[in-house]
């Protein structure tokens, strides 16, 4: 409890939130959880994608990332063009304002240190160094809590992210290979710490009871046209990835399988849409999912899950439910590593609809088995993530105590 004589702890989060990014919510929800149960006396508010969203669903004040209202649309018209530029400018002025008020900020997951998608420098890796240079500017401490990373090609989008890293106050990776990247990049990773992706911290709900006869498939889609250097060739990856993905829901539906569609962001929906058109059966429908926990249940009642998005794969894992990763980053490789999945992945870029449905059937034959393994790895990440949070609170709130001490003083 904080003494009715002190000024409560300020704590921010930042990020791309409540923009329509299950993953990231779920990140969110995951820390908001640590801060109510361990530090139930910290005010906490957002500076983040969709500050309406965040305020509605979980209950704290919120102010919009950028000035302009148009930054996540192509500027091909003079005014535009200003609007992102003046944009630029402000967006300086408020994310050093908005640093000044807290005592700490966190940024919750996600790959924020990564470009596996389309990414230009000038968006969100301009934003994460304006709160990291504000921070060391101001006495804030910054902390990268859980996020991902990966090796970056684009010259100005990889020095961003490598001087957000190094003015940051704390740093956690979810995977080794983050780390590994960062390492790479020329940052100083020696106490950085790897742990579980946060949302392994969310409640799991119950499994489904298990049934003689084959159950649904859950399939996780995404709009999903290569990476960040893939560009030239986007389109032809994205046919190929839609291509074979409908020609597995379909071989599935020959089978006479339920094919239950996921999606992890709002963009992925048109990929729905347009596997629904091509297979046309009754046998496939779509989940509405609006959160982490919408999909966990989604995926606890399915027998098995391929899905392609890392936040599908992630809620598949953790209720136990055996997943084959249609991989798109190295990301999703770890991840099935860490879960005992490894021999479970099917590049994305390359999907083989025959070649997918025999691992798939390999997986099943092996269901009660990885159900087990799964069980052990999930307890396993559990008491990780209990580690992760006890590091934060000795990381972060001696030092934001330290702050308040010296804001008295003056």
């Amino acid at each position: 409890m904080t003494p009715a004589n002190r000024t409560p702890v300020r704590v921010g989060v930042f990020g791309l939130l409540g923009s329509g990014n299950l993953g990231n919510d779920g990140s969110l929800e995951a820390v908001l959880g640590y801060l109510r149960a361990e530090h139930p006396g910290a005010v906490v508010d957002a500076l983040c994608g969709g500050p309406e969203v965040v305020t509605a669903r979980y209950g704290i004040p919120a102010t919009r990332l950028h000035w302009y209202r148009g930054e996540y649309r192509t500027a091909s018209r003079a005014g535009a063009i200003v609007g992102k530029g003046l944009g630029k400018l402000v967006d300086a002025v408020r994310t050093a304002a908005w640093v000044r008020r807290h005592d700490v900020v966190i940024v919750p997951g996600m790959g924020v240190l990564e470009a596996t998608l389309p990414l230009r420098p000038w968006g969100f890796p301009y934003s994460l160094f304006l709160l990291c240079a504000s921070g060391r500017l101001f006495g804030t401490r910054v902390a990268l809590v859980g996020v991902g990373a990966a090796a970056i090609g684009n010259r100005p989008t990889r020095a961003l992210v490598r001087w957000s890293a190094r003015l940051a106050g704390y740093r956690s990776y979810r995977d080794a290979l983050s780390r590994d990247a960062m390492r790479a990049m020329g940052v100083d990773t020696a106490r950085d710490k790897v742990y579980p992706d946060l949302a392994f911290a969310l409640p799991t709900p119950p499994a489904s009871a298990p049934s003689d006869s084959p159950g649904p498939v859950c399939v996780g889609v995404m709009d999903f046209h290569g990476g960040n250097d893939d560009r030239a060739r986007a389109e032809e990856i994205h046919r190929r990835y839609l291509d074979g993905t409908t020609r597995f829901v379909r071989a599935l539906v020959e089978d006479g399988r339920p094919v239950r569609l996921l999606t992890g962001d709002e963009c992925d929906r048109p990929v729905v849409a347009a596997i629904l058109d091509a297979v046309d059966s009754p046998l496939v429908t779509a989940a509405e999912a609006a959160s982490l926990a919408d999909l966990m249940k989604e995926t606890a009642a399915a027998d098995t899950v391929v899905a392609t998005r890392y936040h599908n794969l992630v809620c598949a894992l953790k209720v136990g439910t055996p997943t084959l990763a249609l991989s798109y980053a190295a990301k999703s490789d770890a991840l099935m590593d860490r879960m005992g999945l490894a021999a479970y992945c099917h590049p994305a870029r390359e999907v083989d609809a025959g070649q997918l449905l025999e691992q798939f059937r390999a997986l099943e034959k092996r269901s009660a088995e990885l159900r087990r393994t799964l069980t052990e790895r999930n307890l396993t990440a559990a008491r990780q993530l209990e580690d992760q949070f006890s590091a934060l609170t000795a990381a972060l709130f001696p030092a934001a105590d330290h702050a308040h001490a010296l804001r008295e003083a003056k």
